[in-house]
């Protein structure tokens, strides 16, 4: 990706990368699997995630995701690069933290990966608020004239 983050770059679209656990790679990964933990250079290996990270940084990306990643080696990148880490179930020593919104929440029925961590638990009154809905729309309790656009003026 490295090419593709210097071209983006050379025309001015700001570049944050991402490596470690990339959700869109989860099918080719095997699932939600923490990246980094075997040593060698072969794609989700602990030296090839520290190559990937300095290629990011040099291809002119302005921060770095590490997703899923150890936190030993979340460290050793933040140490070893310039700029900002974000990270996001890879350990404390990162410049900054984010998690996906829908985790903070509490917006998932079933799945969460362990680096999440639920603020709150949305998913019941979602669920509720839904069904709702669409009974009401069944029923034909809603839409009302209240929620209908009347002639112009009115």
């Amino acid at each position: 990706m490295a090419e593709t983050i210097r071209r983006m770059v050379d025309i001015d679209i700001p570049v944050m990368g991402h490596i470690g656990l990339t959700p869109q790679s989860i099918h080719r990964m095997g699932g939600h699997r923490v990246q980094g933990r075997r040593s060698g250079k072969t794609a989700g290996c602990r030296e090839r995630l520290l190559e990937d990270a300095a290629a990011v940084e040099r291809a002119g990306a302005f921060a770095i995701v590490l997703e899923g990643i150890p936190a030993e080696l979340a460290r050793e990148i933040t140490e070893h690069t310039s700029i900002p880490t974000i990270g996001i179930g890879a350990g404390v020593e990162c410049d900054g933290q984010v998690l996906v919104m829908h985790d903070v929440l509490g917006l998932s029925e079933s799945f969460l990966p362990r680096f999440a961590k639920p603020y709150a638990h949305l998913w019941r009154e979602a669920s509720a608020a839904a069904t709702s809905y669409v009974r009401e729309v069944r029923e034909r309790a809603f839409p009302t004239p209240e929620h209908s656009y009347g002639p112009k003026g009115a």
